[in-house]
């Protein structure tokens, strides 16, 4: 009767982290690639897996803030190929993108600032919060007691906010090639930003 019942909890406990872990990857696809691997890869060092000093919670503080200010900043980067079919990366500014030097017969206006992309910046660092902070070394590095009480709010916020930030970026799509995020073929990135002006 007892290996049943811690049968039954093992089970449940087990699908509840592959729930709490799905979530996670889906809001994981709404960020830039290369700043949640780096997160990923300097988090537990910069933690010493959760055991953490003071020096230990300044070195993450400063990791988990320059990763989400990357999360922001990408939002505003653009590609483009130019007639030679190199790819050049720009800021987007209200003019267009810069910057501007090697554009050739590329019209760099169409690149122009848009709200999508304050939208965009918004929920990302939304989501690589939600990710970083509820990440098991930072929990166990910041508040480690949360981790025992509020299990639920472990589990419950990353798919609620991913459900939002989903729904956010349905609306306002993201037509953007910047650093951090795929590129597309030309086809593509040549009517990159027509759609949402």
């Amino acid at each position: 009767m007892a290996k049943s019942s811690s049968k039954i909890a093992s089970s449940s406990s087990t699908s509840l982290s592959d729930k709490t872990f799905t979530g996670l990857g889906n809001l994981i696809k709404l960020l830039p690639t290369g700043t949640v691997f780096v997160f990923q890869f300097l988090n537990p060092v910069l933690t010493n897996y959760g055991h953490c000093s003071p020096v230990n919670k300044v070195l993450t503080s400063i990791l988990i803030a320059f990763c989400g200010f990357s999360c922001a900043f990408s939002c505003f980067t653009d590609s483009y190929k130019d007639s030679d079919g190199m790819v050049h990366y720009g800021i987007a500014t209200v003019n267009g993108l810069w910057p501007s030097s090697g554009s050739g017969s590329v019209d760099l206006s169409k690149y122009k600032l848009r709200i999508g992309d304050f939208v965009h910046a918004f929920f990302s660092v939304v989501v690589f919060a939600v990710l970083s902070l509820l990440d098991s070394n930072t929990v166990q590095c910041f508040y480690p007691s949360f981790e025992s009480t509020e299990k639920v709010l472990l589990m419950a916020l990353p798919p609620v906010i991913g459900a939002i930030s989903g729904s956010v970026f349905m609306m306002f799509p993201n037509t953007r090639h910047g650093i951090g995020y795929p590129s597309t073929s030309p086809s593509d990135s040549s009517d990159n930003s027509s759609d949402d002006d």
